[in-house]
């Protein structure tokens, strides 16, 4: 009887034991396959040492990772602002798809006003009055049929001097007036036409402009939202000598306050940063860290030692004669939000690639 009443006690504590184990399976059942689905497009630049774009490149050439994790490309789109050589039919042969309409450039010229902090470097000074002539020079004899240009400057504000304009003319006197540091002004002249694509629209007036901009950080944000109200690929030149604090060592550290949510709206509104380097050439200084960190994280390109500002603006601009657009599925957990990074690169080792460093996902 003993041993019968030992085996039952068993039994009724190994099924009382398995009783909530099954429903508590049978609970996390439906959660464990509950998934947030995020479309994930990628602008990627892929150049030679050169600086020529690589055309032809197909979905296996190419490498994406979340997280250490390699990621399924779903489909891959080439995207120029001229009309190829290279057949359509070659590409669409290789799983290519080609946009074949001549896309649109858009440039945001920026110039960080370096004459206050420059008193006693007049070789500064002197910098900047030469970037602005440069940069005239490119407007002039560089710009291609289908590219955009904004103008603006920044001291203790964010200044729009032009609106995006193909009006060389307008443009010139926009970098005029932004690189002497001259208020800019609600003239027709500098804000868009009609139908034509706009950063004005999406930007805070007036003294809420000053307000909403009191550090470079606060500025480059609201450029950001404002870029994104405009579709495709936005590239951002960034004349600057850097930005930000150094550490005891005197060595630059991102401020983890204003840098990763910068990093962030820049990245979500598809802003591409080509940091531009305004102190004398061979000139070494602890805030190039700064411009180089931004240009990495966003898919730019920190551009310094040379002689002539013609140098990297037509680097820039030849980057992104064309460029790849990768789209795949992401699935993260549901009711979380945050920043995932993401790295791309090619199999071929000897290619330049750039992309942002990741995306925004949940609410």
């Amino acid at each position: 009887m003993r041993k019968q009443l030992w085996g039952i006690m068993v039994l009724v504590a190994a099924t009382s034991l398995a009783l909530p184990l099954v429903a508590q399976d049978q609970l996390e059942a439906p959660f464990t396959d509950e998934v947030n689905v995020t479309e994930v497009l990628l602008d990627v630049q892929v150049n030679d040492k050169g600086g020529n774009v690589i055309i032809g490149l197909d979905k296996t050439d190419f490498i994406v990772e979340e997280d250490g994790k390699p990621i399924e490309i779903d489909s891959l789109t080439f995207y120029s602002n001229r009309v190829l050589e290279t057949p359509a039919e070659d590409l669409r042969a290789k799983g290519v798809s080609l946009d074949e309409v001549p896309q649109d450039r858009y440039f945001i010229v920026l110039f960080e006003d370096q004459l206050s902090r420059a008193a006693d470097a007049p070789r500064l000074v002197s910098r900047q009055l030469d970037a602005g002539r440069q940069t005239k020079e490119w407007i002039r004899s560089e710009l291609l049929p289908g590219d955009w240009v904004a103008i603006l400057s920044y001291d203790f504000k964010l200044k729009l001097h032009q609106d995006f304009s193909q009006d060389r003319s307008d443009l010139m006197a926009a970098v005029d007036r932004a690189v002497r540091s001259k208020d800019a002004g609600n003239w027709p002249s500098r804000i868009a036409n009609d139908g034509a694509p706009s950063l004005a629209t999406g930007m805070p007036q007036g003294k809420e402009l000053r307000k909403e901009t009191k550090r470079i950080y606060d500025a480059l944000q609201v450029l950001a939202r404002a870029a994104g109200k405009v579709q495709g690929r936005k590239n951002l030149l960034f004349f600057s000598l850097g930005f930000g604090d150094l550490d005891s060592f005197g060595q630059y550290r991102p401020d983890p306050r204003y840098y990763p949510p910068t990093m962030r709206n820049l990245n979500d509104n598809n802003v591409a940063v080509y940091t531009i380097d305004i102190t004398p050439s061979g000139t070494r200084h602890a805030m190039e860290d700064a411009l180089s960190h931004l240009a990495l994280d966003t898919g730019g390109e920190y551009l310094f030692n040379f002689t002539s500002f013609l140098t990297p603006l037509r680097r820039a601009s030849e980057a992104n004669n064309g460029y790849y657009l990768i789209s795949y599925q992401a699935k993260h957990e549901p009711r979380k939000s945050g920043y995932q990074k993401v790295k791309v690169a090619t199999r071929n080792p000897e290619f330049k690639v750039r992309a942002r460093s990741g995306y925004l996902y949940g609410n």
